[in-house]
């Protein structure tokens, strides 16, 4: 095995990662002034926790934030099970 690691500087190889850091910055750290790490670090959590996968919508769920997704395709699982049984 060996380790690989992008250059400085060429976020391309990691496109995916470098889109979301992109899109915390833009849709909510930009909208404080951060003290220190922990600030950071509770600001990302509650971005993601309270925002990014409870409201925001995406596009490859349908156009449905994660929590939705997930309670749509329980109930069609529940909805299945309940016919085959």
């Amino acid at each position: 095995m060996k380790r690989s690691y992008s250059k400085k500087t060429y976020p391309w190889d990691n496109a995916c990662i470098e889109s979301f850091h992109v899109l915390i910055k833009r849709e909510w750290l930009n909208r404080f002034k951060i003290k220190n790490y922990e600030h950071a670090y509770k600001l990302v959590f509650e971005s993601i926790e309270t925002f990014y996968n409870t409201v925001r919508i995406h596009s490859h769920c349908g156009y449905l934030s994660p929590n939705e997704y997930e309670n749509v395709y329980e109930q069609k699982l529940n909805k299945m099970e309940k016919l085959a049984g």
